[in-house]
């Protein structure tokens, strides 16, 4: 299998990295001999790619300072064949900054909104462009991805102020009710915050929110519990969740439904299409977002892979598992603007 990694930067950074890559490399190879794959269900690629990604993260949270953590994230560059499908250019404003990211012949009057994960501190910007790519080629359509300000030096609302800056910005002349806003992580918890802001605010809605492994509670006790299955599993760690949270905004904002939309009135919101993984941490509060939104009357539909992590969505065309959610995500994009159309 050949790996589409390569390492860029700085040489201490590419250095790190290439020790990393050769490290899980070796660690995944011998004991796929000795034991067979770590979780039943995976293929070589899901198993390779959760221990690279969770080296990486385990040896950037070791740094003392967040830019060089950021700098070592980005020596490891994705090279994959979504992001040679699309064309990208690079938007500032003065309130926000961003990129298009326009498929390939594409046809669909449908704009994307797409807000990135990275626990609202990191921003590795192969990993983000390649699951940017692949949403937007599934979606067929034109994409926005924004490049919202990060924690711990812009702590929470920031994030939110630039998502409703560009917001604004994309439906000036356009109409929200093809435009589908797609968030993974935490930028899944700012989709959710999003809608909340516009619902509050009378900005008309979008047609569809689509959330990847949404964080949906921030309170410290629930930040990042285990799921169902052992977290050997995945690629982030209670720590890395705790960490993020504290980095993000005060204990005494962690209850504030924009931040932890488990606490929201959702009614009244677009249709929520939530994806998350079986085995991945935050499996349990995702369930009991859904469970509390159903209750409310809220449309929120939950599918979960059972042997997958945390945006397992990010590997690609190399995981059947990956391949089928990014499809999804395309065919219930076009059913909601199908809908809409008939309306």
């Amino acid at each position: 299998m050949r790996i589409p990694l390569q390492v860029s930067g700085p040489a201490q950074y590419r250095a790190k990295s290439t020790a990393v890559l050769c490290g899980a490399t070796a660690e995944v190879f011998l004991s796929r001999l000795r034991n067979g794959p770590r979780c039943d269900s995976w293929n070589l690629a899901a198993e390779l790619g959760t221990e690279i990604l969770k080296r990486q993260l385990v040896a950037a949270f070791k740094m003392t300072n967040v830019e060089d953590a950021r700098r070592y994230l980005n020596s490891l560059a994705l090279h994959s064949s979504a992001i040679s499908r699309v064309k990208s250019s690079d938007v500032i404003k003065n309130s926000f900054k961003g990129s298009w990211v326009i498929p390939e012949n594409i046809k669909s009057d449908t704009m994307v909104l797409y807000l990135h994960g990275g626990g609202y501190a990191f921003y590795p910007t192969s990993f983000y462009n390649n699951l940017a790519a692949l949403i937007a080629l599934s979606t067929r359509s034109r994409m926005f991805s924004l490049d919202y300000r990060l924690t711990p030096e812009h702590r929470f609302p920031s994030q939110l102020q630039d998502a409703m800056n560009c917001y604004r910005w994309l439906i000036r002349g356009s109409n929200p009710r093809r435009l589908v806003v797609v968030g993974d992580s935490a930028g899944g918890n700012l989709a959710l915050a999003l809608l909340l802001s516009l619902h509050d605010s009378g900005i008309p809605l979008p047609a569809l929110a689509i959330c990847l492994s949404p964080a949906t509670d921030f309170e410290e006790e629930n930040a990042g519990a285990n799921g169902p299955a052992s977290p050997e599993y995945d690629w982030i760690t209670r720590e890395m969740a705790l960490r993020w949270a504290d980095w993000y905004c005060t204990p005494e904002e962690r209850r504030n439904p924009l931040v932890s939309p488990i606490n929201a009135n959702l009614r009244g919101l677009p249709p929520i299409y939530i994806q998350a993984g079986g085995e991945e941490i935050l499996l349990n509060s995702i369930q009991e977002f859904v469970k509390q939104a159903k209750e409310q009357g809220a449309d929120v539909t939950l599918e979960t892979w059972p042997s997958m992590n945390h945006d397992f969505q990010a590997f690609g065309y190399d995981v059947p598992e990956s391949v089928e959610a990014i499809r999804r995500i395309g065919e219930v994009t076009a059913s909601h603007m199908n809908a809409r159309k008939k309306q």
